[in-house]
């Protein structure tokens, strides 16, 4: 079983197609957040030194800012409802809520 048969059953999609557009969702958001850092980092600390006040603010509101980017892009791949139901879980992992699915 190859690695694209294997996230296909892992994920429940239905073509290796859609495995690709999932994953290219996945490279989008993350070289967006890539490349939105540097500016963010520039504008609040000026100098481009990060303080440790900084980062932990940081890292706290990547996430949601990361999950919100990654269903926009989800939606211009048309692969909306696969990672709208790919955060309902993650956000019940991530406060300990069982999965009724």
């Amino acid at each position: 079983m190859s690695w694209l048969n294997r996230l296909q059953t892992r994920w429940n999609l239905k073509s290796g197609f859609q495995v690709v557009m999932v994953l290219i969702v996945f490279a989008c958001t993350g070289f967006t957040v890539l490349f939105l850092k540097r500016p963010v980092v520039a504008f609040f600390t000026g100098d481009g030194e990060q303080n440790i006040w900084f980062s932990v603010v940081y890292y706290l509101l990547i996430l949601p800012i990361y999950n919100i980017i990654l269903l926009f892009y989800g939606f211009l791949f048309g692969q909306f409802r696969f990672f709208w139901e790919f955060e309902k879980r993650t956000f019940r992992r991530l406060t300990g809520k069982k999965d009724n699915a």
